[in-house]
């Protein structure tokens, strides 16, 4: 069953030379946590333009994917890491159609609207060596994770559970709308 591992909100606004701060710094939160149409309570979007509004209003990143980085860069990529709203485990994010619903815990319901394209904020965040072709590597990899719109608003915690409630016939994925 796929479950919500981390809710996470901005830790901290961090000066960026890009967009002049970013929001990218992201941790997970203790307890329940209310959505809303812009996505998660107490959480900033720096960059509404490229990384945020109602169509992008929560990113979801699975633990699977974060592991294969986690093993890649030789680092613990802990929840929010990634800058992603949602660390969720059992469900493949990049395989997710465009359109899909899913619920997590009791109320809040959520569309899958589109990837997540890298940008220089994102190599900037990984830092390092890491940094060097990081846009380039994280595209080819197709491991993007999902921006979701908030359908139904209410609140969900770490464990919660994830159901897909319905998946368009014929809708691309994630992977194949970043590809095209």
């Amino acid at each position: 069953m796929p479950i919500l591992l981390a809710a996470c909100v901005v830790n901290a606004l961090l000066p960026d030379r890009g967009n002049g701060a970013t929001a990218i710094d992201k941790r997970p939160v203790a307890g329940p946590v209310k959505v809303g149409r812009y996505g998660l309570f107490a959480d900033v979007q720096a960059d509404r333009k490229h990384h945020g509004g109602l169509d992008q209003a929560l990113y979801a990143y699975s633990q699977e994917d974060a592991d294969y980085w986690q093993s890649e860069l030789g680092r613990p990529l802990l929840p929010g890491w990634f800058g992603e709203n949602l660390r969720v485990s059992s469900i493949d994010v990049n395989a997710s159609r465009i359109g899909e619903r899913w619920r997590i815990g009791s109320t809040v319901e959520l569309e899958v609207m589109s990837p997540r394209t890298p940008c220089a904020t994102f190599a900037r965040w990984v830092g390092g060596a890491d940094a060097r072709g990081w846009v380039k590597r994280f595209a080819e990899e197709g491991r993007l994770g999902a921006y979701l719109r908030v359908v139904k608003t209410g609140q969900v915690a770490a464990g919660d559970e994830i159901e897909v409630l319905s998946v368009p016939e014929g809708a691309q994925t994630i992977l194949e709308l970043f590809r095209s």
